[in-house]
């Protein structure tokens, strides 16, 4: 409803309220916080083995993570093991250096650790490297 005031110029409104905008944008700033670090490092957690000589991960090639259960992921992004050969290749085509970074729990089994390295090895990768913990107590 609205009010006249009785003056023959009525006055129109020119400003927006952004308040309600700013809400929003504030709900999806604090979601899109809580949520990154989900994303980014994946869905499942890789207790590495420890070793004395453990280096640091270098060079930009594939990361795959295997879990304790078995469960596959490929830059962070959940594969199963028969779709590996075919992500691996996708990535290798992006440009991808063609070295294969195998991220295993210290609990998984010898054959999904050669099975993953075959299938890489079979998807043209050049470079095998097993990542480990540094183990800085011996």
């Amino acid at each position: 409803m609205a009010w006249k005031t009785g003056s023959r110029h009525e006055k129109v409104m020119s400003e927006i309220n952004i308040t309600p905008f700013t809400d929003v944008m504030l709900v999806l700033l604090v979601i899109f916080m809580v949520t990154t670090p989900l994303i980014m490092s994946g869905s499942f957690k890789v207790k590495l083995p420890k070793a004395v000589s453990a280096g640091s991960e270098t060079g930009k090639g594939a990361v795959v993570s295997i879990s304790e259960t078995g469960e596959l992921s490929l830059n962070g992004r959940q594969v199963v093991m028969e779709g590996l050969a075919a992500s691996l290749k996708s990535e290798f085509e992006k440009g991808t250096d063609k070295t294969v970074i195998l991220r295993a729990d210290g609990n998984v089994k010898h054959s999904v650790i050669v099975k993953v390295l075959d299938t890489a090895r079979l998807s043209g990768a050049e470079r095998l490297s097993i990542a480990a913990e540094n183990d800085k107590t011996r």
